[in-house]
């Protein structure tokens, strides 16, 4: 049977490693995060560059298309105006002649559209350019990013293995009922901390005031007092100081 002072010892020992190690994982957790909104913008600027493409591809067919047109205008102009010297009455000549200014102005009109197409095609392809560059630039932000994701893990990997069988040894004489109330305060608190140190009468996790009775109570170490405001496990610094000469982190 080991005393509360004991225990206190051995929770705050263990919150110090498994701090240590949300540390790591955050540090780690953060590149990942960086790759995938890498990886996102890779995918959305190549879907900008595929819709870009297709824009031109059309406008590439409608200039095409208006080529084709006036080529076909060229004809018939060519066609009504053979017809002309044959023409057997004023009606037909004004007939045919109003054909003429309808296939010069179909002409004039295309023209007109392929140079406006023109324009926005030479648009395109700077869009397309400028998508390319930005592509590039992200694919290499990417590479560089998992480079430094793989040498955190190679460098971290030890550690990580190293810190996590000391928590497993120091959870090995903590009482089931105690760690399990450790642990469902560490998943509950954002910063992951179950134990914390009373500094300047207030609790290290919530900050708000701890009473001078319930202070010289976590003091005393007869019972484990948790903060009636956030429920997070109370120590003072003789405890703190204990586990900082027993189990010296280094700070990063």
């Amino acid at each position: 049977e080991i005393t509360v002072k004991e225990k206190l010892i051995a929770l705050f020992k263990l919150q110090t490693i498994d701090s240590e190690i949300d540390r790591i994982k955050r540090q780690r957790g953060e590149l990942p995060l960086k790759v995938r909104d890498l990886e996102d913008e890779i995918a959305g600027l190549k879907t900008r560059h595929n819709n870009i493409a297709k824009e031109r591809k059309a406008l590439k067919t409608q200039v095409t298309e208006k080529k084709n047109q006036i080529k076909e205008a060229e004809k018939l102009i060519k066609k009504y105006t053979k017809q002309q010297k044959s023409v057997r009455n004023n009606r037909e000549f004004d007939s045919l002649n109003k054909e003429l200014e309808y296939q010069n102005l179909d002409i004039q009109l295309s023209e007109k559209r392929i140079k406006e197409y023109k324009e926005l095609q030479k648009g395109k392809n700077e869009l397309l350019k400028e998508t390319d560059e930005m592509i590039n630039e992200k694919k290499l932000d990417l590479e560089d990013t998992n480079k430094e994701l793989e040498v955190i893990i190679l460098e971290t990997e030890k550690d990580v293995q190293k810190i996590s069988k000391k928590s497993e040894k120091i959870q090995k004489p903590i009482e089931d009922r105690l760690l399990k109330a450790y642990k469902r305060i560490r998943h509950n608190v954002r910063n992951g901390l179950a134990v914390v140190v009373v500094s300047r009468d207030a609790c290290g996790g919530c900050f708000n005031k701890i009473p001078p009775q319930r202070q010289l109570d976590v003091a005393s170490h007869k019972k484990i007092i948790v903060c009636e405001f956030c429920g997070r496990i109370l120590i003072d610094d003789a405890i703190k100081d204990i586990v900082n000469e027993e189990l010296p982190i280094k700070k990063k």
